[in-house]
């Protein structure tokens, strides 16, 4: 049961389109504009790692912290979405008003009125 994805030639989005049947027929129309004119695109895919294996891909890769500046929330809000990308889990609403946040220039130690809060591993 394959899903086919074409991209529409008049608003350029993208259309997904599930299949019963591999071969089978498809009567395709852009969600977006209505338009019939689509163009079918080769599919990516997913590979499934665990946690670990991600977590060890990443251990030596200098290139996930390369041009952030952690004193700049905007750089910091792209790195939180790359690092959401690479894990294949988008952040759930907390995550994105933070990251919006972020983007409007909003350090997090701002978003509580700038009160820390207390760990119990802090020290005294």
């Amino acid at each position: 049961m394959p899903i086919y994805e074409y991209r529409c030639n008049r608003c350029r989005s993208r259309v997904s389109v599930f299949q019963r049947r591999v071969g089978a027929p498809a009567t395709v129309s852009c969600s977006r504009c209505g338009s019939n004119d689509l163009t079918r695109l080769i599919s990516t895919f997913a590979v499934v790692r665990g946690e670990e294996a991600i977590f060890e891909s990443m251990e030596n890769d200098d290139s996930l912290f390369a041009g952030v500046d952690e004193n700049d929330p905007k750089s910091m809000a792209a790195w939180a979405r790359k690092m959401s990308s690479r894990f294949g889990e988008g952040g759930d609403a907390e995550f994105d008003e933070m990251i919006d946040r972020m983007e409007a220039g909003e350090m997090p130690d701002e978003f509580d009125g700038g009160e820390e809060e207390c760990s119990p591993f802090d020290e005294d």
